[in-house]
């Protein structure tokens, strides 16, 4: 998991902590083109598989960096998954956690 920490960011938020992509994570995955992410409602353990990303350079499972329930997806990426390759870091969320 620890190679795999560079690849998201946290942040409180009024509902928990979020969890987003960061520069790195989109330098080292590359283009984003799919994302299979929880639902609202879904419960995330610690070091467990949270989402999956399909980018150019690979395919990967990403580890939650907290446990507890989902309680928001970026509704952004409904429809396509921009969000997550533009260069504005606080934009390319996945998912809001309130932990337990």
């Amino acid at each position: 998991m620890s190679g795999m920490v560079k690849y998201f960011w946290t942040e409180a938020v009024d509902d928990g902590t979020r969890i987003g992509l960061t520069t790195e994570g989109q330098d080292e995955l590359g283009s984003i083109k799919f994302a299979k992410l929880p639902t609202v409602g879904d419960t995330v353990k610690q070091g467990e598989n949270l989402l999956s990303v399909e980018a150019d350079k690979a395919v990967s499972d990403i580890p939650s960096p907290v446990s507890g329930r989902v309680t928001a997806v970026n509704p952004a990426l409904a429809t396509d998954f921009d969000a997550l390759n533009g260069q504005d870091t606080a934009a390319a969320w996945f998912v809001d956690v309130q932990e337990d």
